[in-house]
């Protein structure tokens, strides 16, 4: 009973010192608080991006922008130029099927590109949104570790007054005691 009133004045204290430092409560910083009044840690909490469920074009898109940002890519795709120019100047020579300006394989690199901007737009908005979510679960951790800290200082301000009051008690005790001890040496003095 007493750690569920605790916990319970625990809880109205750390709103109140939010809601002063914050404004309104969000829904973030509410888990936060409900976490720290029921003594759990965050992690149980937050949603994990390994069970999440990729469709078709999110898998595409990653692998299209995995694949598009690689050495791989960038050295098959200079072979396939060396290849493709090699092909129509010299083995083709005056019967190659793309002349020297190499208007085809402009028109084929123009489509490649046209193509893979947008699917390599489309996944680093997906990784865009996956760094807001991991924003969000560093901020209820972090706000969470200043509130757990803060009551550590309070706890320890509360001991260490405390502690403080015992000294000062036990002070007087001492003091009233040697004040006995003196009287009695005065005492014996006299009788002598």
């Amino acid at each position: 009973m007493a750690i569920s009133e605790l916990n319970h004045y625990r809880e109205n204290a750390i709103s109140e010192f939010l809601v002063k430092e914050v404004g309104e409560l969000s829904d973030l910083e509410k888990t936060v608080l409900n976490s720290l009044t029921e003594n759990t840690t965050l992690t149980d909490k937050i949603d994990g991006e390994e069970g999440q469920i990729l469709t078709v074009g999110q898998r595409v898109a990653d692998k299209v922008a995995t694949f598009g940002g690689s050495w791989t890519f960038i050295i098959s795709f200079g072979v396939f130029i060396l290849i493709w120019i090699t092909a129509n100047v010299v083995w083709l020579a005056n019967k190659s099927f793309d002349p020297y300006p190499f208007i085809l394989l402009n028109l084929i690199l123009s489509c490649l590109a046209a193509l893979q901007a947008p699917v390599i737009m489309m996944s680093q908005n997906r990784q865009e949104e996956k760094d807001r979510e991991r924003a969000k679960k560093d901020y209820m951790i972090n706000l969470k570790s200043e509130l757990e800290i803060r009551t550590l200082h309070e706890k320890i301000d509360h001991f260490i007054m405390d502690q403080q009051q015992e000294l000062l008690e036990l002070q007087k005790v001492q003091i009233e005691m040697m004040t006995n001890i003196l009287k009695r040496v005065e005492k014996d003095e006299k009788v002598n």
